[in-house]
């Protein structure tokens, strides 16, 4: 697992856990290079993501539990992959994001100043 730091090189803070989130499912958005999709980017997911991811080939609403997952609510909590992030942006659909909480290796896919305008945790 890669350090856990997030996009301010500070300690990573958690994420979520009900449901309990993260590509390690430990509630924080740590990642390594087993992490293809870069669960990196903690948000508090909206009813329109949602929509959108589900209409982008990724239910998120409909609970699996063949691999533990409840499905997520809005004003849910979750690492969500940083290029989905980018792709809900472009859509002008992105959720609000935690910044504290999201891994520095979002960085690679995101620009900060992006994350910034969605940034549920600074001012």
């Amino acid at each position: 697992m890669d350090e856990s730091l997030n996009v301010f090189d500070e300690t990573l803070e958690p994420c979520g856990n009900d449901p309990v989130t993260g590509f390690y499912r430990d509630g924080c958005c740590n990642t390594s290079d087993d992490d293809r999709g870069s669960h990196t980017v903690c948000v508090e997911v909206t009813q329109a993501f949602l929509e959108f991811s589900r209409f982008r080939g990724n239910d998120l609403m409909t609970p699996a539990p063949q691999f533990g997952f409840p499905g997520l609510s809005a004003g849910d909590n979750w690492c969500l992959c940083a290029s989905r992030w980018l792709e809900a942006y472009e859509f002008d659909c992105a959720p609000r994001v935690h910044l504290r909480r999201t891994h520095k290796h979002a960085l690679k896919i995101v620009p900060l100043e992006k994350l910034k305008e969605h940034a549920a945790d600074i001012n």
